[in-house]
C-alpha cells in the first residue's frame, strides 16, 4: 500500500518532468538560452528590476523573481528551473485536475492514472507551448503550467470555507502571480466561467476577484500611473496566422498560429504533421464531447465556455473588420492591450484538449464514468471501476482484464503528442542551445556595478532584437544589454514586424523616456547609432546624452569607432569584438538618482505577504493535496465540511 501511494503521489510530477527533459535537452545545459523574449543574464538586480521603467511593468514580476534566485544561484540555473517548472508544473497539473474529476482525492486506480498521464503529456506537448517556447516566452508559459490548479482551486472552493477558499485560490495562482499580466488574465479567463457556473458564484466570484487582484498588484498599480498608451497597430501584427497549409482558423484548432513565423518548430507546417495533429485535436474535443455527454465533470461546462471564448478572442484577428474592431478597442483604452495577441488565448482549449485526450484513454480502458458520475466534484471519489454502462471481466486479483489491443492503444495515446510533433523534441532540434557571455560583455557589467555615481545606460544600436554573432545560431533576442546593468537601461522598446505580404509593422514602444531619446538622437535607420549631424558635434552629444540622465553608452554590436573616436566627452571603457561601454563625462551629466518606487515596493510587499499567507494557513483542503492513502475498498471520501 506505502509503496503505491507513493507512486501515485510522484507519477504526476514525474510525467511532466520527463516530457521537460525530452523537450529541452541541450537546454538544460550550463550557460544561457538567449531567443527572442527569453533573456537570463548573470546577476541580474533586483534594485533595477524594482525601479523599473516607464511604461506598462509588464516583466516586474517574473524579473524580480529571476532576481532573487540569482542571489543564490547562478543565472543560468535559475534559467534551467524556470524552464523545467513549466512542464513539471504543467503536466502534473492537468494529470491531478483528470484524476481528481474521475476519481477525487481517493484511490486512484490504474485506468485513471494511464488517463492522467496522457493528459499531462498532451498539456505540455502541442504546437502552443512549443511556439511561445520558442518566442522566448517562458513566463506566460508558466502562467499557463498554473491553469489546471487554479481550476482545481476554483471548484474546491465552493465546498470551503471563505478563507480556506480564498487561501487555495492565491496558492494556485502563485505561477500567474510569477508569470505577471497575461498570466493573471489566462488564469481569469480559463476559471472565471467555471466560478460563474458553479454553486455560490457570487462569494466565490468575489473571492476570485480578490485573488486575482492580490497576485497582480506588482504589475498592476504601476500601470495605473506609467501614463504609457498601447499601440493599436499590434491588432494587425500580433494576429493569429496560418502555420499549416490548413489556413489559419484550422492552424488555431491545432493550437498553433502564431504570429511569428520564427517561432514555429522545426517540420511542424509540413502536410503530414500538420495533418496529424490536426487529427489528434478533433479526438481530442470528441474526447472531451463524449465525456461531457456521458458524465457531465464538473469543469464542463464553464471550461468549454472558456475554450470557446478563448478561441473566438483568436480568431477575432484573423480577418480585416476583426483587426479593425481590435485596433479601435485597443485606441479606446489601452487596457484592451493584451487582446492584439489572440494566439494567446487559446490556452483553455488546450486544457479541454489534454482533458480529452485522458478521457480516450478512460474509454479504450472501459473506465469512462457513465452518467452516474454526472454530479462528480473534485472533492468527491467516484468509482469508476464499477461506472454504469461500464462492464469487463475481472481476475481472480481483482483486477480488470482487458484486450491487449485496447493497452496498447493507451500507450500509444500517450505518447501520441510526441509523435506528431517531433520537432519540439531535444530543444527543439537544437534550436534551444545554451552559450556563454562573452568577457567583454561581462567586463562591461562588473564596470558599471563597481560605479556608485548615478546614471542611465544608453543601449545602441537603437534595435531592441538583434541577432548577436556568439549565440550560436542566428536568432533575433532580446539585446542583453538591457538587463545585464544594475541601473536603468534607455533601449528602443519599439517592435517591427513582418506581415504576410512582405512589408512591416512598427508597433510604438511604451517608454517615454525612451521616445524622448529617439527624437533627440534621430538614431540612423540603418546603422542605429545617433545621425551623422549628432556625431559630429561630439561635446554637444554628450550635452544631450547627460541631460537624458545618461552616464554610460553601451555599443553591442560591431560598428566603427566613428562615434567617439577622437572625442574627449565619450570615453571608452571596455571594448571587445561586437561590445564597446563608453563613459559619459562627468561634467556633462545631470542625473539624480533612480530610486525605488515606494508604489512597486508596498504592492509587491502586499503580493507576497498574501502568498505567504496562503501557504501557512493550515487547515484548509484546498490546494496541492498529496493523494490520500489507500483505504479498504469501498470507502469514501466525503465532502470536507
Amino acid at each position: 500500500m506505502g509503496a503505491r501511494f507513493r507512486v501515485v503521489a510522484v507519477l504526476p510530477w514525474l510525467v511532466g518532468l520527463v516530457a521537460g527533459a525530452l523537450a529541452l535537452g541541450p537546454a538544460l545545459g550550463p550557460g544561457y538560452v538567449l531567443r527572442y523574449d527569453m533573456l537570463f543574464v548573470p546577476d541580474l538586480s533586483l534594485s533595477t528590476v524594482l525601479a523599473g521603467a516607464d511604461g506598462f511593468p509588464r516583466a516586474i514580476p517574473s524579473d524580480a523573481v529571476v532576481a532573487l534566485l540569482s542571489l543564490v544561484l547562478p543565472g543560468d540555473a535559475v534559467q534551467t528551473l524556470a524552464l523545467l517548472a513549466v512542464f513539471t508544473l504543467g503536466g502534473a497539473g492537468a494529470f491531478r485536475l483528470l484524476a481528481g474529476l474521475v476519481s477525487g482525492d481517493g484511490r486512484m486506480p490504474g485506468a485513471v492514472l494511464a488517463a492522467g498521464a496522457a493528459a499531462g503529456v498532451a498539456y505540455v506537448w502541442n504546437p502552443f507551448v512549443a511556439e511561445r517556447l520558442l518566442l522566448g516566452q517562458w513566463a506566460a508559459l508558466l502562467g499557463y503550467a498554473g491553469l489546471p490548479w487554479v481550476l482545481r482551486a476554483v471548484v474546491r472552493t465552493a465546498s470551503a470555507r471563505p478563507g480556506a477558499g480564498l487561501a487555495g485560490l492565491v496558492r494556485s495562482l502563485v505561477p500567474a502571480a510569477v508569470g505577471g499580466f497575461s498570466s493573471v488574465v489566462l488564469s481569469a479567463l480559463t476559471a472565471g466561467p467555471q466560478v460563474l457556473a458553479g454553486p455560490r458564484r457570487g462569494r466565490n466570484a468575489g473571492l476570485f476577484a480578490l485573488g486575482l487582484v492580490l497576485v497582480s498588484l506588482p504589475w498592476l498599480l504601476p500601470s495605473l500611473t506609467s501614463g504609457a498608451a498601447t499601440d493599436p497597430a499590434g491588432a494587425e501584427a500580433f494576429a493569429a496566422r496560418a502555420d499549416t497549409p490548413f489556413g489559419t482558423v484550422a492552424s488555431l484548432l491545432a493550437l498553433g498560429g502564431v504570429w511569428n513565423s520564427g517561432a514555429v518548430p522545426p517540420g511542424y507546417g509540413e502536410p503530414v504533421t500538420a495533418l496529424a495533429r490536426l487529427l489528434l485535436s478533433a479526438v481530442s474535443l470528441t474526447g472531451w464531447a463524449w465525456w461531457l455527454y456521458r458524465s457531465r465533470p464538473v469543469v464542463g461546462v464553464g471550461l468549454s465556455v472558456s475554450a470557446a471564448v478563448g478561441f473566438g478572442i483568436a480568431v477575432l484577428g484573423v480577418s480585416a473588420p476583426g483587426r479593425e474592431f481590435l485596433a479601435a478597442l485597443i485606441g479606446l483604452w489601452p487596457g484592451f492591450g493584451p487582446l492584439r495577441d489572440g494566439q494567446l488565448y487559446l490556452a483553455p482549449l488546450a486544457l479541454v484538449q489534454a482533458l480529452g485526450l485522458g478521457a480516450v484513454a478512460l474509454w479504450l480502458l472501459r473506465a469512462l464514468p457513465g452518467r452516474g458520475g454526472g454530479d462528480s466534484a473534485l472533492p468527491v471519489r467516484l468509482e469508476v471501476q464499477e461506472a454504469r454502462g461500464e462492464r469487463g471481466d475481472r481476475g481472480e486479483s481483482g483486477a480488470w482484464s482487458l484486450p491487449l489491443w485496447r493497452v496498447v492503444a493507451v500507450v500509444f495515446t500517450m505518447l501520441l503528442p510526441v509523435v506528431v510533433l517531433p520537432g519540439l523534441l531535444w530543444g527543439a532540434g537544437g534550436r534551444l542551445t545554451p552559450v556563454e557571455y562573452p568577457g567583454a560583455w561581462l567586463a562591461a557589467q562588473e564596470a558599471v556595478a563597481a560605479d556608485e555615481r548615478p546614471g542611465a545606460v544608453l543601449v545602441l544600436p537603437w534595435s531592441a532584437y538583434r541577432g548577436l554573432e556568439w549565440s550560436g545560431e542566428p536568432v533575433v533576442v532580446l539585446d542583453p544589454a538591457t538587463k545585464l546593468f544594475d541601473r536603468r537601461t534607455l533601449w528602443n522598446d519599439d517592435l517591427s514586424i513582418g506581415t504576410p505580404d512582405g512589408g512591416r509593422v512598427v508597433v510604438s514602444g511604451e517608454d517615454t523616456r525612451a521616445r524622448e531619446a529617439a527624437r533627440l538622437l534621430e538614431p540612423d535607420p540603418v546603422t542605429g547609432l545617433p545621425s551623422a549631424e549628432r556625431v559630429s558635434d561630439q561635446d554637444a552629444l554628450a550635452e544631450l546624452l547627460g541631460g537624458l540622465g545618461v552616464r554610460y553608452v553601451v555599443v553591442s554590436a560591431p560598428v566603427d569607432n566613428r562615434f567617439w573616436s577622437g572625442s574627449e566627452a565619450l570615453s571608452p571603457v571596455v571594448e571587445g569584438a561586437d561590445m564597446t561601454l563608453l563613459e559619459v563625462r562627468e561634467q556633462h551629466i545631470s542625473v539624480d538618482k533612480d530610486d525605488i518606487s515606494g508604489l512597486e515596493v508596498t504592492s509587491g510587499l502586499v503580493t507576497v505577504g498574501a502568498i505567504i499567507w496562503s501557504m501557512a494557513r493550515s487547515g484548509s483542503s484546498l490546494g496541492f493535496q498529496r493523494p490520500q492513502p489507500l483505504k479498504e475498498r469501498g470507502a469514501r471520501k466525503e465532502i470536507p465540511k
